[in-house]
């Protein structure tokens, strides 16, 4: 599996034979089924009140001890019990191309059922997003689906990517749960600065701040990002035209120990991001079969080389902020965590007026907005020796805007345009929702080897275009037959609500015969996507050294949840299928020996979904009525995927390869094609100076990106919600030097 912590399939209690240790401190080469939720389990009494070595009570290990402790008895009130666990940890962050400086979807991509789209996306198990975000157990209200990607590498210690059949107190997103631990004071150790660039103009210097003073825990980092290829390229050429990036992000953890069973924590994040929008490389000709339409606008001359296609200037800029406040009390029996939490976005499309008209019939100014504010809190309770109560409740306010400013050209029954003076239409509209849920569940400790983890979640969408509710009942099975086999087997009902974005039938009608008209006037609104799911796997331990893990799994959905892009604005809307079924099959190797660590995944995918029922109007009628009719492959079904790398690390010295392979996702009529397959090697060296004169170390690294420049394409333009064409990166060289300090 990858990623460096043992992957697991999560039980309630420690094995026994597992040492008691932090997750990072088991290590493994690959994201691993971690063994079976060690750091669960442990004593509280024997952290309660930790102290030095010595007869002094030191106050820096102590500090030290009550971070670690607390950062355990979380993970009692947070686990994932019953479902697959993918750890990744710093080891194979580093390993991971880029290291810090990669995107975060890369690293996530290292991980067994991970699909690898356009736009930074990826997708867990056949699902289109679906992912729930939590930073320190604690979720981060949904942002806008736009490709900015606001979670920056250099924050996280660890990563936890949960899947399968989740407890009941995961709910709403459930394709997966990615639980984020942040480095504190503590974990980061030195204060580091950071350079890193390399082709496409990539220029990304950084700063990280941490440590502690007095029961204050603190972390920060600040880094900007600028480079020549912020979106992925719509053509096969080395370097897009008019694809540059800048970004700044911003984020901060304190954390307060009121006393050595209690904490206040604050995180803050803030990012800023500018993104041309690529254009093709293009020559200007009204007979290129490149062009389907050219439009005549009035005062402008097409064949002017100005008004070239390779010159369209349209932009867009992404700007996400969050900050959530957490108070965690831990008694011997009784865990809490409650978190109020706020999240501002904005998506900003600024087109090119003349360009935009001459090419597409179509100039719209777009802004869109997301406001959230919610509340989350979680218990758990040691009710009796062998059964452990978990409950919790979360409710989330959601405002959302959309407010278009457009240009169009009248067109007559046939859609033959009948005048060059385009007519403007301005339309804002807005929308809310209002989500909650609740749930208890018990852990049953069976025997010493047989856990089971049963319980129900009650959740209630309310918005302004529809009221749903559900009652969900969960349970997992984990049986531990031997000190080296794990086996699980669970089912969950879940219950996923749409993102407000809903378009209103007043939007459709401003533009009726217009060259931005609907394709028709067909306009449910997007329902609350229910499904069951089922799961079941092995865990095998062949030595201590090498192991190996086996999962399968099935869906069966009712108005199963899809997104699409229908413009030339990067802003993903949601529409729904009245059936859908996913189900396939993942296997996971890693072994670890001394300084070698060596893994390989692959993964197996097959969907399937049948009429779509809401927001209808985005799709063509013969599109419709041949899905209404027969079942269809959703189109980001990447049906055979396999990672696998090898890295070498010491003390100053670390090497790896890397290596992705991904089958292609659908394109074409009702996603009847797909995108060809494609393999990617990626290599990477680092070495550490200790002894330096200034600071405590410089690390210097160097990384090449798609080592054999394969030329891929994730998307040709085609398939169900699909607009633009994007091609994933050719070969590129980067350099990085890390200064401790």
């Amino acid at each position: 599996m990858v990623g460096l912590g043992w992957s697991s399939i999560n039980a309630a209690k420690a094995d026994e034979t597992v040492p008691h240790a932090p997750r990072a401190a088991v290590k493994n080469p690959a994201a691993a089924v971690r063994s079976v939720g060690a750091e669960n389990r442990q004593n509280p009494k024997a952290t309660q009140r930790p102290t030095s070595p010595g007869t002094h009570e030191a106050p820096a290990p102590e500090k030290i001890n009550v971070v670690g402790h607390l950062n355990q008895e979380r993970t009692r009130i947070f686990p994932g019990l019953g479902a697959v666990d993918y750890h990744i940890d710093q080891r194979q962050i580093t390993t991971t191309p880029g290291g810090q400086n990669a995107a975060f979807s890369q690293i996530l991509l290292r991980v067994p059922g991970v699909v690898l789209d356009s736009y930074g996306e990826v997708h867990v198990r056949g699902e289109h997003g679906g992912l729930t975000y939590r930073v320190n157990g604690v979720l981060l209200p949904e942002g806008l689906n736009g490709f900015g990607q606001e979670l920056d590498s250099r924050i996280i210690q660890s990563v936890d990517l949960l899947t399968g059949t989740l407890p009941a107190q995961f709910g709403f997103r459930t394709a997966g749960v990615v639980d984020v631990t942040t480095k504190t004071g503590n974990s980061l150790k030195h204060n580091q600065v950071s350079l890193y660039g390399g082709s496409y103009n990539t220029f990304v210097p950084s700063v990280q701040f941490g440590g502690q003073h007095g029961k204050l825990d603190y972390f920060t980092t600040v880094s900007f990002t600028r480079n020549a290829i912020g979106i992925e390229n719509p053509s096969n050429t080395f370097r897009a035209v008019h694809d540059v990036t800048e970004q700044e992000k911003a984020f901060s953890y304190l954390s307060y120990h009121i006393d050595d069973i209690s904490r206040v924590t604050l995180l803050t994040s803030a990012s800023y991001a500018d993104f041309e929008i690529p254009n093709s490389f293009k020559t200007f000709d009204t007979n290129s079969p490149d062009y389907s339409t050219i439009y005549d606008v009035a005062g402008l001359n097409p064949h002017d080389p100005s008004m070239n296609w390779a010159k369209m200037n349209d932009s867009q800029t992404e700007q996400n902020y969050y900050a959530v406040l957490s108070y965690q009390r831990t008694t011997d029996k009784l865990n809490f965590q409650a978190s109020p939490y706020f999240r501002y976005g904005r998506i900003d499309y600024t087109p090119d007026r003349d360009r935009d008209l001459i090419y597409q019939g179509v100039s719209e100014h777009e802004v869109n907005d997301f406001t959230t504010g919610g509340m989350q809190f979680d218990l758990s309770y040691e009710v009796a020796p062998h059964h452990t109560l978990r409950a919790g409740l979360l409710g989330q306010y959601t405002s959302e805007r959309l407010d278009t400013n457009t240009l169009a050209f009248p067109v007559d029954a046939q859609g033959n345009q009948k005048s060059n003076v385009p007519v403007r239409v301005i339309d804002n509209t807005g929308n809310w929702s209002v989500e909650a849920g609740a749930y208890i569940q018990d852990e049953y400790k069976i025997t010493k080897n047989l856990t089971f983890n049963y319980g129900i979640r009650y959740d209630r969408f309310a918005s302004s275009f529809g009221n749903e509710g559900q009652l969900s009942p969960r349970a997992n099975m984990v049986w531990k037959p031997t000190r080296s086999t794990t086996l699980h087997i669970g089912y969950s009902r879940y219950f996923a609500p749409p993102s407000p974005q809903y378009v209103y039938p007043s939007t459709l009608a401003k533009f009726v015969g217009t060259t931005n008209a609907a394709a028709n006037m067909i306009n449910d609104a997007t329902k609350v996507e229910k499904s069951n799911y089922v799961d079941g796997g092995i865990l095998q331990r062949i030595t201590p050294e090498f192991q190996i893990t086996l999962d399968a799994y099935a869906k069966w959905a009712h108005d199963l949840t899809d997104l699409g892009q229908f413009g030339r604005a990067v802003i993903l809307a949601p529409f729904s299928y009245k059936r859908g079924r996913v189900y396939g099959a993942e296997f996971g190797s890693s072994w670890k020996h001394g300084p070698w660590s060596v893994f390989g995944n692959f993964s197996y995918v097959k969907t399937s979904a049948r009429d779509i029922n809401s927001a209808q109007y985005q799709f063509d009628m013969e599109e419709l009525a041949y899905i209404k009719n027969h079942a269809i492959q959703l189109d980001h079904q990447g049906e055979y995927t396999a990672t696998a790398g090898a890295s070498w690390s010491t003390k100053h010295d670390m090497a790896y390869v890397d290596f992705v392979y991904g089958y292609g996702l659908r394109s074409g009529f009702a996603n009847l094609e797909k995108q060809p397959q494609y393999d990617v090697f990626n290599i990477g060296y680092q070495h550490s100076f200790t002894k330096v004169p200034f600071g405590h170390a410089i690390k210097v690294r160097a990384d090449v990106v798609n080592l054999f420049d394969k030329r891929y394409q994730l998307r040709n333009g085609s398939g169900v919600g699909i607009y633009q064409a994007q091609y994933g990166q050719r070969r590129g060289t980067f350099f990085s030097v890390v200064s401790e300090f």
